[in-house]
């Protein structure tokens, strides 16, 4: 898109429950969980590649933790009002990266509370998510939160394979394997 041309994308804030989302389309959808880390920029470009190449589309979800300011109420509102702002114009810019680099318009998922918790009801709410792509880092610090718990103790929770990404990849790579 030039940097004219703004296509305001639709946030499905919630699925209700369904089983099944009608997203306009059959194809595939590989999840993605928005993050502010590197890696998951790369877990991006690999399912925007492997949404191309199988003819399946990209899913965003951005979830919104729980404000920690508990003293007063309209400060706490204000400061989850200011996330879902933020939220959303963060999720409308890589909407339309994943538009770029995949030819097809994301579904784009917010949601608030915690952020695994909300990505295991999603998964499972949703039966046209077929894989969930996660990013890796190789620092000291592990491979990230999400990943060791996902790949811990709530294994079993999830209904679809989770693909790996590690940050260590090129972008030329990223392509190539995808």
């Amino acid at each position: 898109m030039s940097e004219t041309e703004s296509t305001e994308l639709k946030i499905d804030q919630e699925t209700d429950g369904k089983k099944c989302r009608d997203h306009g389309s059959t194809d595939r959808i590989f999840l993605v969980v928005v993050d502010d880390s590197d890696e998951m920029l790369q877990a991006m470009r690999f399912a925007c590649r492997r949404a191309l190449h199988t003819g399946g589309r990209v899913a965003l979800l951005y979830v919104i933790e729980p404000a920690e300011f508990n003293h007063w109420a309209a400060v706490g509102d204000l400061m989850q009002e200011e996330a879902r702002t933020e939220a959303e114009a963060l999720l409308n810019k890589l909407g339309e990266e994943v538009l770029e680099y995949s030819g097809q318009i994301p579904v784009l998922y917010m949601r608030e509370g915690d952020r695994r918790d909300e990505l295991v009801k999603l998964v499972n709410e949703d039966d046209q998510i077929s894989i969930l792509v996660l990013g890796a880092s190789s620092g000291s610090g592990g491979p990230g939160p999400l990943l060791t718990a996902l790949m811990g103790k709530h294994i079993g929770k999830l209904r679809v394979p989770i693909t790996v990404v590690p940050d260590n990849l090129e972008p030329a790579e990223i392509d190539e394997i995808s």
